[in-house]
């Protein structure tokens, strides 16, 4: 499915048990969304409210132009680090000047087809992202468990006791929802100091109001935020094409990535506009929205409108939350999102050592840098380049001489390109060879310009001794690459 349901499908979606799991997921969302937002704000080195607003604006946003329901878009870290370098040096108006440009840049790259990209991901590099992503999502639970007075381990502990064990009573209220009911009320009743939502920063009093970034409409300026812009967009839509690939397997549904890459431009221009910080797909959030049961766009739209009403009519209720509440739930989340088969021994045994190496990079690189989408190009550059080694060992080249000695075939078979093509030209013997020598590729492909240059380059040391070499056996395709540029790929043709 690509999110877009007929309307008596839809009819038949929205019973009052869908819209019940709908709300309550949004709910506890919103809820995982303030500490978070308020946290990314400091990262990015402005104001608590500029990241709740962006939070806000891109989840009611992306709710009504994104491709994948149940994804929950919101101010990211991975966005706050990419704008905070501008933010620090020019200010405010600069990085929502940024945000802004980098929404159209999404928008002009989800209408060029980059969402396509992602056919070029290896599952070997999926599965090192999701445990990578769980990775990450435990670590920053760390900082919040250090420092901390005693109490905060037992309410924690506490927490994920209730998280595990009230499912088994009943599913029909989120455990996570009531297990962060349960710990406000017990420390407001006992009086527990602990760390709370309200230690993280100030709540807004007010909904955001529309206006243009603070800044001179001039070339200057562009030039300035472009490569921030830039930078923006490309993070942005890496994150959110993954979480959107990963929601998709585990809801067994397809969404439209085109759709949603254009969205998140959408999202972040409506952002910027609103002065919000900009941002992408939550990875954390989104899989307490779908393992909470959320499945439509209901619940991101909600879980933007609940963050509001709650800093706006709850802000102080929200403020005593306490931390280790949140930090659970997340710690949870993280726990179910590793992927513990992919690393269990039996696994490894069957595994390529290839695939195995390839999800190993993705998961260093990603907790290294701290950066989900340099972790998934890095690692599938490394897929690449061990499929091509692969690949080019395929390659075989045999001798057949005639007995009469008048002319030898040479059989190659395999796929040639860069990586397999480079040693064919060693693979001949031009001395002792008959003066006629034929090369068979019927069961060969030719990929690129490296293999007609090396078969060029075989013909040419033939010619030098007066040998003549014939080609045949091409498929089509091989044949009209060959044809085009066969002599044409040196100076003195």
């Amino acid at each position: 499915m690509s999110g877009r349901l007929s309307p008596a499908a839809l009819r038949a979606t929205w019973t009052p048990r869908v819209i019940r799991t709908e709300v309550l997921a949004g709910l506890v969302v919103a809820l995982a969304l303030i500490p978070e937002a308020i946290s990314f704000s400091i990262i990015a080195g402005v104001d608590p409210s500029i990241g709740l607003f962006a939070s806000f604006t891109m989840a009611v946003t992306i709710a009504f132009v994104g491709g994948r329901p149940a994804m929950i878009s919101a101010a990211t870290g991975a966005v706050a680090l990419v704008v905070a370098p501008l933010a620090r040096d020019h200010g405010l108006g600069y990085l929502v000047a940024a945000v802004i440009v980098g929404g159209v840049f999404q928008v002009a790259l989800g209408a060029l087809g980059v969402a396509r990209l992602m056919r070029f991901v290896p599952r070997s590099v999926m599965v090192g992202f999701v445990n990578a992503l769980a990775i990450l999502i435990f670590l920053a639970q760390v900082p919040e468990l250090r420092d901390v007075p005693w109490g905060v381990y037992p309410l924690v502990a506490g927490a994920l006791a209730i998280m595990v064990l009230f499912p088994r009573l009943t599913k029909v209220v989120p455990a996570p929802l009531v297990s962060i009911a349960a710990l406000t009320a017990l420390t407001l009743g006992a009086g527990i100091a602990v760390p709370t939502v309200g230690d993280k920063g100030e709540l807004p009093s007010a909904l955001p109001t529309p206006g243009l970034p603070d800044v001179p409409f001039t070339l200057d300026t562009l030039t300035l935020v472009a490569p921030y812009a830039f930078a923006l967009a490309l993070v942005g839509l890496m994150e959110s094409l993954m979480t959107a690939k990963l929601v998709d397997d585990l809801t067994d549904t397809h969404s439209g990535k085109t759709r949603e890459s254009i969205g998140q431009g959408i999202a972040n221009i409506v952002t910027g506009f609103f002065g919000g910080m900009g941002g992408c797909a939550m990875i954390g959030q989104t899989m307490i929205n779908v393992k909470n049961g959320a499945r439509t766009r209901l619940s991101t739209f909600l879980a933007g409108v609940f963050l509001m009403v709650l800093c706006i009519a709850a802000g102080p209720l929200v403020s005593d939350i306490p931390m280790a509440a949140l930090v659970a739930v997340m710690i949870l989340v993280s726990l179910a999102t590793f992927d513990r088969h992919s690393v269990s021994p039996a696994t490894l045994k069957r595994m390529p050592l290839g695939e195995t190496l390839v999800m190993v990079v993705t998961v260093a690189v990603v907790v290294a840098t701290h950066n989900l989408a340099i972790g998934v190009i890095v690692g599938s550059v490394t897929a690449m380049v061990i499929f091509a080694r692969r690949v080019a060992h395929l390659v075989n080249v045999s001798a057949v001489t005639d007995p009469e000695g008048g002319h030898v075939v040479y059989a190659v078979t395999g796929e040639l390109f860069f990586a397999s093509s480079n040693d064919l030209i060693y693979r001949f013997d031009y001395a002792g060879d008959p003066d006629h020598v034929i090369i068979d590729l019927t069961d060969a492909h030719i990929w690129d310009a490296s293999t007609v240059a090396a078969l060029d380059a075989v013909t040419t040391k033939y010619d030098k001794r007066g040998k003549t070499v014939e080609i045949v056996g091409l498929n089509k395709p091989s044949a009209h690459i060959h044809r085009t540029l066969s002599g044409e790929l040196t100076a003195d043709h």
